[in-house]
């Protein structure tokens, strides 16, 4: 396969051997590369420390200096880099490589980690217009909207991996597809083994308010066709904050309720100084949701565009920044103690495939990429409790121990005898008086190792509340090492597969590009739908006194509110 040819960016690609300067008072951590954000230079950078907190640091020949906040804590930065675990490529190589990454995806040869989550935009069209949103129709000025065949295309291009397929549908707002339905149909028939949508959620509200049964009938057909999560926006418990789909939640909900579309998760942008004071009670908006709502995934937000260095400081956030604000907004009880980076994940799935003797799917993303802790929600005489995975489990001891054992399960003359021995001695990692009344996790944990099923696993995340966080990067912060370990790729008409912080950031080269080559002019999509060109695109305009009027609103954020803290 051939690669595109370059946008015209000065000095896109072109490589760079300036070293930058370590001053007085750092600690140099590591060494890595990254970008110039204006001319796309490959430029080598170094991750120091400074008064506790980690800032990347380069220099363009032709532009300068370049430092930005990478991560605002050093002592998790540290806790967690310990964990770093190295992947063992993407299984595939789709192209060659003749470029410096990040030119080059994609997957090539320096990809170092398979898919794990794979995205199909199904449209760039939107019934909203949100500021900090990657992209749109309008902005883009054409639509792309591939066919059933052509995502059937992708999905065999992702299989080439040889691993299990996990897609989310993205967009733009994916559920303006009139024929859904018949898309998460055809991924089931293509073998997907998880489909996930991704919406602000509008149109399940928008359906409630005209006919419930027309929308439960529509959500239950997206449930049966094979849609196991959506992956719900939801910046804030507030109007003030979640003013994308504050108004439209409760009914969102119901929806979901009465469909038994029981695997949510709530996806809050975080902005500092947006809705940083309401990440807490987001943590507990979900507990009071925990029949629906299986997780929430936190994404500090990433700065597009060219901003100045003091309105980037104004709105930039890390994962670090989140984890202590969590900690304080639920007086303690989800401690920063209790995150851990997502390739310790890693270390579980490489025990089990040493005992299933098969190759395993597994998360090796860079430590900083991402964090996650389990959460127990406990309720009792009215009241809910948090009580995160590490009150009852020694997690670091346990990974350590897997660690230890992986290689006698690999080289042991009996893997049987030696497996069993060590399932045995997992116990002593699980503090059984201090966890949660009736919950078993050595029960949970050897069903996911013994019976080594989709439904095992499951079965953990209907028993407790996942936090999870992700930080996709942009171009101040850009880290060629981290873009080499994403698992979570968009892929394209042609057959490529991109990591999100290519596709999104080098948009020019990648998203854009593609996208255009492949969408219609609002002229021909109009003409083909029978739309004015003009309104390609409905936007959504909402009736807030009649979605605050019901008791079904006030009583799904009832407790909720009052919890926020300026």
């Amino acid at each position: 396969m051939t690669l595109s040819p370059l946008p015209l960016v000065k000095h896109a690609g072109e490589i760079s051997y300036k070293l930058p300067e370590i001053r007085s008072g750092e600690e140099l951590l590591s060494l890595t590369q990254s970008v110039c954000p204006h001319c796309y230079r490959v430029v080598p950078a170094a991750i120091i420390e400074r008064d506790g907190r980690v800032y990347i640091r380069r220099v363009c020949p032709e532009h300068g200096e370049i430092e930005e906040l990478y991560y605002g804590d050093v002592e998790i930065y540290k806790r967690f880099i310990k964990w770093d675990l190295e992947g063992r490529g993407s299984r595939h190589v789709y192209t060659p490589a003749i470029r410096p990454c990040p030119f080059n995806c994609g997957l090539c040869p320096m990809h170092k980690q398979h898919s794990a989550l794979v995205n199909i935009v199904l449209t760039n069209r939107c019934n909203l217009s949100c500021w900090y949103c990657f992209f749109y129709a309008e902005a883009a000025g054409y639509v792309y909207e591939p066919s059933i065949d052509t995502i059937r295309n992708m999905i065999r291009s992702i299989k080439k991996q040889g691993v299990a397929v996990n897609v989310q549908l993205t967009g733009g707002e994916p559920t303006l597809r009139d024929d859904l339905v018949d898309i998460v149909k055809a991924l089931k028939e293509e073998g997907v083994r998880h489909i996930q949508l991704n919406t602000n959620g509008i149109k399940f509200s928008e359906l409630f308010w005209k006919n419930p049964d027309e929308a439960i009938a529509y959500t239950r057909a997206l449930r049966t066709g094979g849609v196991n999560t959506v992956y719900l926006s939801f910046d804030g418990v507030t109007p003030i904050t979640n003013w994308k789909n504050h108004w439209e939640i409760p009914y969102i909900f119901e929806v979901f309720r009465r469909a038994s579309m029981t695997s949510t998760v709530l996806v809050p942008t975080v902005i500092k100084g947006i809705n940083t004071h309401e990440l807490g009670a987001i943590v507990k908006f979900a507990a009071k949701h925990v029949d629906i709502v299986r997780a929430v995934n936190f994404q500090p937000v990433s700065l597009t565009g060219m901003m100045k260095k003091q309105e980037r400081a104004k709105y930039r956030i890390t994962i670090p920044d989140v984890i202590k604000l969590i900690e304080e907004q639920t007086d303690g009880e989800v401690p920063r103690e209790a995150w851990f980076p997502v390739p310790v994940s890693a270390i579980f799935s490489r025990f089990v495939e040493a005992f299933a003797k098969e190759y395993k799917f597994e998360m090796t993303n860079h430590p900083v990429c991402g964090a996650g802790t389990y959460i127990y929600v406990e309720r009792k005489n009215g009241s809910v409790k948090l009580i995160p995975i590490t009150n009852f489990v020694d997690v670091e001891g346990f990974l350590e121990y897997l660690q230890e054992k992986w290689e006698d399960l690999v080289i042991g003359r009996s893997r049987l005898t030696t497996g069993l021995k060590i399932l045995y001695s997992i116990r002593k990692f699980i503090d059984q008086k201090h966890a949660p009344e009736g919950f078993d996790l050595y029960k949970i944990l050897l069903n996911i190792i013994i019976k080594r099923n989709y439904d095992a696993l499951g079965e953990l995340h209907y028993k407790m509340v996942f936090l999870g966080m992700m930080h996709f990067m942009d171009l101040y912060n850009y880290d060629i090492q981290r873009v080499q370990r994403c698992n979570i790729h968009y892929a394209l008409p042609d057959g490529r597969l991109v990591p999100f912080c290519a596709f999104n950031i080098f948009d020019d080269i990648y998203r854009d590009a593609a996208q255009k080559k492949y969408g219609l002019s609002f002229e021909e999509y109009a003409e083909k739908h029978g739309l004015p060109k003009n309104n390609i695109t409905k936007k959504y305009i909402r009736n807030r006194r009649m979605l605050e009027s019901t008791e079904l609103y006030r009583k799904t954020y009832e407790g909720i509110i009052e919890l926020v803290r300026r």
